[in-house]
């Protein structure tokens, strides 16, 4: 016999629930201080703040007076403006493009090798200095540390890439929790779980997780590469601010680690499977949503197209233009083809740009990827910009300028969703057009980036939803610490337990000279009693 709720009962029962998760999610309500890095860093940050701001959540941003994507005057949050005197921002990043983008250029040698890592080694070591100067500007700054500590937050919520929030998270003694995909020049798995050499690739490898013995010197020789950078010359800034103001005995590296929840930008559909630790809450692809309407006159663009449809290029929020003669080269390729072409970019016109090509300030990505009538994005290869393809199933061919960009590519060229073209052969042979229609007419590359997207939306929670619920997690137990691994308390001699191996070794090596030593008494004493008979 089966009963049946009055229909009249629901509506009672719909009000109780919604004021019962409206007093929940006033009592869970709290304040959070975030300190963002800039960029497209800063754009991944955003969206995590309007869904704290819109779950009641009063929302605090450290930013810079400088700075070049954090606005004030923002209903999501509330700004705190430091002074500094230098900052991440176009006038330091151009001029490293444009060495690396003559760099790339090159043809692969040692040199060009050499010469790329060397400036990468620059860039790095350049914007920790950066970084470190900010924090020691806010740390310096008794009024507002003071104002700080009077806040009383329940969280800090940080970018590891800017160091300031781990130490602000320490000084005013509050759980810390990571927006992450990097920690300054390391990808954040390295610092936080095993990364075995064997089939971890190394950043900037371009290594997938099948590794020859060849691959794996490879791997070897990079890893230990962004170690030295890491180790020599990244940690020991930080480390100077942490001995002015906490004392030498407070090591930044376990103010990294010490960390109570890691928020990962990556999703192992994207990423190579590897091992991982408690703390680590995997968000790839949280900034991802359905499409919205196009504005009207990229509407009236993209329907113009036909049945060939639109393919759509951004090189990302950082780089704002190409050399000249490689923008001509790029755009020269686009007129060859029926597709229309949307271009986020920002330099002079270039002089063979066709008139199926149109050329924008600034594109709705999220919107134009979600577009039925988009069959390509052309990419740099960001983390972001990557799992926004995989989300709307758009394959990509990827055009990979620095740092992590050639790795992520390689994650989607050895899973058939896409193409890579460097810039070392962008303008020799047609290789950029080839590899257009190449991913343009073979069918497996759509099929396989839309296999990817249903393995991506195939989760129990919305990325972004499981985010939320572990932030708040963290500021409704004051910290997540049964999560924590007690690796970051370790010397690298007692992780790596090589004095549990000395040790082990002492031992047998004690046990065969007693053997041998016993041995070598009998056998005398065996002798002499045989002398002595003879």
């Amino acid at each position: 016999m089966r009963l049946k709720m009055p229909v009249h009962g629901y509506p009672h029962f719909s009000l109780a629930l919604f004021v019962w998760l409206s007093i929940w999610s006033v009592c869970f309500c709290g304040k959070i201080l975030v300190a963002p890095f800039e960029g497209s860093h800063w754009l991944n940050m955003e969206v995590l703040i309007k869904k704290l701001h819109s779950n009641g959540h009063a929302i605090d941003v450290i930013r810079t007076d400088k700075s070049w994507y954090i606005k004030t005057g923002m209903p999501h949050y509330n700004p705190i403006t430091v002074s500094v005197s230098e900052v991440f921002d176009s006038d330091f990043v151009n001029p490293l493009l444009e060495k690396t983008f003559a760099l790339e250029r090159q043809q692969s040698s040692l040199m060009t090798f050499l010469g790329v890592h060397l400036q990468m080694f620059k860039a790095m070591s350049g914007t920790s200095a950066i970084m470190c100067k900010m924090a020691t500007e806010i740390l310096n700054d008794d009024n507002l540390m003071a104002r700080l500590r009077e806040s009383r937050y329940d969280l800090v919520l940080a970018d590891p890439e800017l160091g300031a929030g781990t130490m602000l998270a320490h000084a005013l003694q509050v759980p810390l929790v990571y927006n992450v995909r990097w920690v300054m020049s390391k990808e954040a798995h390295q610092v936080i779980a095993p990364s075995p050499l064997s089939y971890v690739p190394a950043t900037g490898s371009g290594l997938s997780d099948k590794m020859a013995f060849f691959q794996r010197i490879k791997n070897l020789v990079y890893f230990a590469t962004w170690e030295f950078l890491y180790a020599f010359l990244v940690i020991p800034q930080y480390q100077a601010v942490c001995d002015r103001f906490f004392g030498p005995e407070v090591r930044f590296v376990e103010l990294i680690q010490k960390a109570d929840l890691w928020l990962m930008r990556a999703d192992f559909v994207f990423e190579f499977p590897r091992p991982t630790a408690p703390n680590v809450i995997y968000m790839g692809g949280f900034q991802c949503k359905p499409a919205e309407p196009l504005p009207d006159h990229l509407e009236e663009f993209v329907q113009s197209s036909g049945e060939h449809g639109v393919i759509v290029m951004s090189l990302g929020t950082i780089v704002s233009q190409l050399p000249e003669d490689l923008a001509d080269e790029i755009a020269a390729a686009f007129a060859k083809l029926p597709q229309k072409v949307i271009w986020s970019y920002r330099g002079s016109k270039p002089s063979t740009l066709g008139d199926n090509t149109l050329l924008v300030d600034w594109i709705p990505q999220n919107d134009l990827l979600g577009h039925p009538k988009t069959k390509l994005f052309v990419a740099h290869g960001g983390t972001s910009s990557v799992l926004e393809a995989i989300y709307h199933s758009v394959p990509v061919v990827g055009i990979p300028l620095f740092f992590d960009q050639h790795d992520n590519l390689v994650r989607l060229t050895e899973r058939g969703a896409g193409m890579t073209v460097t810039l070392s052969s962008v303008d020799k042979d047609d290789n950029f057009l080839k590899a257009l229609q190449e991913v343009l007419t073979e069918p497996s590359y759509r099929k396989n980036i839309q296999r990817l997207s249903k393995l991506h939306k195939d989760q129990p929670v919305p990325p972004l939803d499981n985010a939320i619920f572990w932030i708040e997690f963290v500021m409704r137990h004051k910290g997540a610490p049964h999560l924590r691994i007690e690796s970051y308390k370790l010397p690298w001699y007692a992780y790596y337990s090589m004095d549990v191996y000395l040790f082990l070794s002492g031992v047998v090596l004690v046990l065969l000279l007693t053997v041998f030593m016993m041995i070598r008494l009998l056998c005398s004493t065996f002798c002499k009693r045989k002398l002595k008979r003879d």
